[in-house]
């Protein structure tokens, strides 16, 4: 699996908006159209609750995720005391669930801004400069570019070892590529954008020409990618910890739940299931919620 950059899509928000559109403000307009999309509605609401109960589990009253007991190994969901059962070892899966989301979102945000802070001002300075920085910018992330993503992040985490802090290392360096060549190829064209020329000849310096008129142009393109960078993330961690390259045992990660819980999937499969669902509604959440900020962007729509 390998990660395409978009080329049409993600240029989109740099098309000049109409008369119109214009009168009544672009983000304004964005906004409006958010709202009218149910789709991307729903989806961020989903978002938020998994988040929130992630966040406040602590504070929900919920069972220790890490006690165990051999006695109450594989409860169908629904049993007293356990409303989604229990695991291999006894532990309330609830619970689990909840507590793995809080580890699971951070190994898929944390990985995606690290690389959007690195791929955006290697990305940003190769399209704005231009000439032999670009070129040894963009050949090196052409050097990442020809291994797949996934094989690309096996080998890294199979080098580096297994852990939380090597598996973050190992996705920051698979994302860095990709949000970088979108900043660089938006940051391109926003360079050839006559009021880019016009800041030259007034005398403004480089730093200015980027930080007043660049950054405010290809920040949102480069934002809503890195928006559906972070299902991938999840995806590719939980792939990691299912393989044992990534999250260490016993910490509830929705990846390692799924490897614990693959000898169970004959005895309970609706128990097996409940981490890789958790896993898919909050990927295609994600995916969702970036193709309508994309189109929400879009002011040719």
């Amino acid at each position: 699996m390998a990660i395409q950059s978009p080329t049409v899509d993600i240029a989109a928000p740099l098309v000049r908006p109409t008369v119109a559109s214009a009168s009544r403000g672009y983000w304004p307009s964005v906004g409006r159209r958010l709202r009218r999309d149910p789709v991307t509605l729903v989806c961020a609401g989903v978002l938020l609750l998994i988040v929130l109960s992630s966040i406040a589990a602590p504070l929900l009253g919920l069972a220790d995720p890490y006690k165990t007991s051999m006695i109450r190994r594989l409860y169908p969901l629904g049993s007293p005391n356990h409303l989604l059962g229990t695991d291999e070892l006894g532990r309330d899966m609830f619970a689990r669930l909840i507590y793995g989301g809080r580890l699971s979102l951070f190994m898929g945000v944390t990985p995606v801004v690290c690389a959007l802070l690195i791929g955006g001002i290697l990305g940003i300075t190769a399209g704005f400069v231009g000439g032999k920085i670009n070129m040894a910018i963009m050949r090196v992330m052409d050097v990442f570019y020809a291994f797949p993503s996934v094989l690309l992040a096996i080998s890294l985490s199979g080098a580096l070892g297994a852990g939380t802090e090597n598996t973050l290392l190992s996705l920051t360096l698979v994302f860095i590529p990709p949000i970088c060549r979108v900043s660089e190829s938006v940051t391109t064209q926003v360079r050839g954008f006559d009021f880019v020329d016009a800041a030259r000849a007034s005398g403004a310096s480089a730093l200015t020409i980027v930080r007043v008129h660049v950054l405010g142009n290809v920040l949102g393109p480069i934002l809503v990618y890195a928006t559906s960078l972070i299902s991938v993330a999840i995806i590719l961690a939980a792939g990691l910890s299912f393989l044992g390259l990534g999250v260490k045992p016993p910490e509830p990660e929705w990846g390692l739940m799924l490897n614990t819980l693959r000898q169970a999937i004959y005895v309970n499969p609706v128990l097996a299931a409940l981490p890789g669902v958790m896993i898919f509604i909050t990927s295609i959440c994600f995916n969702l919620m970036s193709d309508g900020l994309r189109a929400a962007m879009d002011v040719k729509a």
